[in-house]
């Protein structure tokens, strides 16, 4: 997978910031999959229009919210044809979900729910994210979830798994640092020992955002900027695994964008001081020559 360098979450908010032609502190952006998927197969059209508008100047990595990759329900295959055409046309750096489930029976509980980790789920997922990247013709890139709850069945680490996962199926590991951060409290682990456990080589990218705290717990808000604590993993999480792309997420009480671009800038600042030297030039509104051209459908796309 190529370096990105530092990007962002790409919301409705910050359209027109992003299109406005200045020079941004971003150099790519991670659009929710889900916000253009439209109805039925066919890719919703005003939202999509403007992400190709946004895929002229920055590269685009496509992560979904509702594969349900730990789930037993068998996959919506009408889903699967959505995400397929979406990835056709947008031609995304990369795409990528969570290790979780979502639902169970036709239930959608719209919440990121994690696995037991146990041989027996090593050997479910793998089928699922084989059976994913076969449909879908991509390799998955796959992200650790914060979670809330443990189960008495697990038989290993949450790195255990997710590396165990990786190995067997080549996918691409989304690193969470956050969501290590979070889980690592609420459970009482050692962030540090997870960050060790997972193999060089494997992660394409790295999340980082804020969370809040409800008593005992953190939860997993994105609604804050990242804590001084997640910095830290953060420059841990660089030292172990090189230059990896960088992605700010921020969801709810979403601040303006030049708030935004200062955290992005920070991560930077942040991986310069690791690795000893710039990290990607700072103008990133590149021609579109300088990356990958889509090179799937094209369609036209219209007001819905």
């Amino acid at each position: 997978m190529s370096f990105l360098g530092f990007g962002a979450g790409l919301r409705s908010p910050h359209y027109s910031d992003v299109l406005s032609g200045r020079v941004l502190e971003v150099d790519w952006f991670e659009a929710i999959s889900e916000n253009y998927l439209g109805y039925g197969e066919e890719p919703a059209g005003r939202p999509l229009e403007t992400l190709l508008k946004v895929r002229e100047n920055f590269p685009i990595v496509l992560h979904g919210v509702s594969l349900s990759i730990g789930g037993t329900d068998p996959f919506d295959r009408s889903y699967l044809k959505s995400l397929r055409k979406l990835y056709e046309i947008v031609d995304p750096a990369w795409v990528s979900d969570h290790l979780c489930w979502t639902g169970v029976h036709g239930h959608n509980l719209h919440d990121l729910l994690p696995l037991p980790y146990t041989r027996d789920t090593i050997g479910h997922v793998v089928s699922r994210i084989q059976e994913a990247q076969d449909f879908l013709g991509r390799r998955l890139t796959i992200e650790n979830v914060s979670s809330y709850l443990s189960y008495a069945s697990s038989e290993m680490s949450e790195w255990e798994f997710l590396s165990e996962i990786h190995a067997r199926t080549g996918c691409g590991l989304l690193l969470d640092v956050n969501n290590i951060f979070v889980s690592a409290h609420n459970h009482a682990f050692d962030a540090s020992e997870y960050l060790q456990g997972i193999p060089e080589g494997s992660v394409t990218q790295m999340h980082l955002a804020g969370h809040s705290s409800n008593e005992a717990l953190l939860i997993d808000t994105h609604d804050a900027p990242v804590c001084d604590g997640v910095w830290q993993l953060y420059a841990e999480a660089l030292k172990r695994f090189g230059r990896i792309s960088t992605l700010i997420e921020w969801d709810a009480d979403i601040p303006v964008f030049e708030r935004l671009e200062e955290e992005v800038s920070h991560a930077r600042s942040i991986a310069q001081r690791v690795h000893g030297s710039p990290i990607l030039a700072q103008n990133p509104n590149r021609s579109r020559k300088d990356f990958h051209q889509p090179s799937g459908t094209q369609v036209s796309v219209g007001a819905t």
